[in-house]
């Protein structure tokens, strides 16, 4: 297999195969993420990507049963090329359950109802995709691409489509000043949604952002572990997406806490209570941690 610098995945596909079918992100602008600032991004000839394929099978054998395709946004490739390594990556691990990609809502959107329905026919069983926030005005300031509008009709495309969704909502990334309509907004988003998974990260300031100039600066409010912790309270105690599993399942945050949505609820807030009766010096220092 060939990969590009650094490869990104889901805690969710560590067992995945993982082929590379994008190079970076086409977006590349969150003011928050530094994934792929060191990438030009391209999309890898159709080819190369099923020689990789076959190569996996000879290493490993046709045993593989989960594979996710990085790097960011591969959801943009043209449909007929997804379909052509969905169907392929089908044909040589015939025991596969789950074949996954990132998408966010603007690439989403490019594809019509009838496109994601072809690639859920191909094979195409899961998107990951980082909404971050459902507040229209945390969304403009770190340069999402996409608003509010926007993730709900791309959340909605993809399960009409029938194809799982995992929508990503990063605690502080609002900062101080938005952090309590970051936190209702995002809650809002996934209830018109109601996704299959949702998880949640908690912002670190990362160098080479420019999310992170401005924490430098003072122009944002970076959220100490326990306003973390009351921000993320305040989007469960919101949450009304019926059978959608919440999952705290990332280094970043303060709270490991998961459970399904509603019946969950008064343990996953009980829990986040009693964190909160713990000094801040207990937790993490906000400015680090491991991503």
């Amino acid at each position: 297999m060939r990969y590009e610098g650094i490869i990104y995945r889901p805690p969710s596909e560590a067992n995945s195969l993982l082929i590379q079918a994008t190079v970076g992100c086409p977006h590349n602008r969150c003011a928050f993420c530094a994934m792929y600032r060191d990438k030009a991004f391209r999309i890898r000839p159709v080819a190369e990507i099923k020689e990789d394929i076959l190569q996996s099978r000879r290493y490993y054998g046709d045993e593989i049963e989960t594979v996710f395709f990085p790097d960011g946004n591969t959801i943009i490739m043209r449909t007929e090329q997804l379909e052509e390594i969905f169907r392929y990556t089908r044909e040589v691990f015939p025991a596969v359950k789950r074949i996954t990609v990132y998408g966010s809502a603007r690439f989403i959107n490019m594809k019509t109802a009838d496109e994601l329905q072809r690639l859920k026919a191909a094979g195409l069983s899961r998107i990951h995709s980082g909404m971050e926030s459902g507040d229209d005005v945390t969304l403009t300031r770190i340069a999402k691409g996409a608003d509010a509008a926007a993730i709900v009709e791309a959340g909605k495309k993809v399960r009409d489509a029938g194809i799982e969704l995992s929508e990503y909502v990063l605690i502080g990334v609002g900062g101080r000043e938005r952090s309590a309509e970051h936190a209702l907004a995002s809650a809002v988003v996934l209830n018109r949604i109601v996704p299959e998974f949702i998880r949640l990260r908690t912002y670190i300031p990362m160098p080479g952002t420019p999310l992170y100039d401005q924490w430098r600066s003072g122009m944002f409010g970076l959220l100490s572990p326990h306003e973390a912790l009351r921000e993320t309270r305040s989007f469960i105690a919101a949450l009304a997406a019926p059978g959608s599993m919440l999952y705290s399942d990332h280094p970043s945050n303060y709270a490991y806490i998961n459970g399904r949505i509603p019946e969950d609820k008064p343990l996953m807030l009980a829990t986040i209570d009693r964190l909160l009766t713990l000094p801040e010096h207990s937790f993490r220092p906000p400015e680090t941690g491991s991503l």
